[in-house]
């Protein structure tokens, strides 16, 4: 499933699966390097620099609470018929579609999130990707609605794919946020970002959940584990 993951990775952004592949090898790096310490071996010290040593103080886990979730939902998929999605969250919220959005813009845009540019409604996200979109869709959610969404780009803009591969476009970005101002206080969780991919005519690839982001009100950024989901 991970070779599989990568290979997709890298036909839809050959430099998004570099930044990927050097991000894990650092952060792999550091955790290894941490481990065995930068210090002269235990061994070769003397009893005095071994009780001087302090160890490492453990971080606690800390619990949050993620108010939004959003899966893939039944019946076809495809570019010019749309795609299901079934969103389910603990407040109202707001379901943003963005087709067409463009690798590079959205990258930038959680980069933004986490040097200072809190993403947390729709408004700024679309501020984030500077509009390198081809269609924007909206739906308010409520809490007790569990019903699918159904997003679609209208025929009348004549788009039937997103390029050859590998691509510069994302088939489609749904950010999920809290509709109430008031309420987004009260998680650390402000905005959900899932890339999807729609298949179409030049790569008719299942539909499928490529990635998924959770922006924190500190501007952190976490993946969610990738898991593949087929439409029935």
């Amino acid at each position: 499933m991970a070779a599989g993951f990568l290979v997709t990775l890298y036909e839809y952004s050959p430099l998004f699966y570099i930044s990927v592949v050097s991000l894990c090898f650092v952060i792999t790096a550091a955790m290894v390097l941490g481990w065995c310490g930068f210090d002269v071996p235990v061994i070769l010290r003397n009893s005095e620099e071994t009780e001087s040593i302090v160890s490492t103080p453990e971080r606690q886990m800390v619990q949050v609470t993620n108010p939004f979730t959003l899966v893939l939902g039944s019946g076809p998929a495809c570019v010019t018929g749309g795609v299901s999605v079934r969103p389910c969250c603990l407040e109202p919220c707001v379901l943003s579609c963005f087709w067409g959005c463009e690798v590079i813009a959205l990258q930038r845009a959680l980069q933004a999130h986490q040097h200072g540019l809190r993403l947390h409604t729709p408004e700024h996200f679309q501020e984030a990707l500077h509009l390198q979109y081809q269609y924007y869709q909206r739906f308010h959610i409520s809490v007790e609605n569990r019903e699918e969404y159904r997003t679609q780009i209208p025929s009348d803009q004549g788009i039937t794919d997103f390029g050859p591969l590998p691509r510069e476009h994302y088939p489609l970005v749904a950010v999920l946020t809290v509709a109430d101002a008031g309420a987004r206080h009260t998680y650390n969780i402000v905005a959900s970002v899932t890339v999807i991919h729609v298949p179409d005519d030049k790569y008719d690839l299942s539909a499928r959940v490529l990635f998924q982001y959770l922006l924190t009100s500190q501007g952190n950024m976490y993946e969610l584990k990738t898991y593949m989901l087929n439409c029935c």
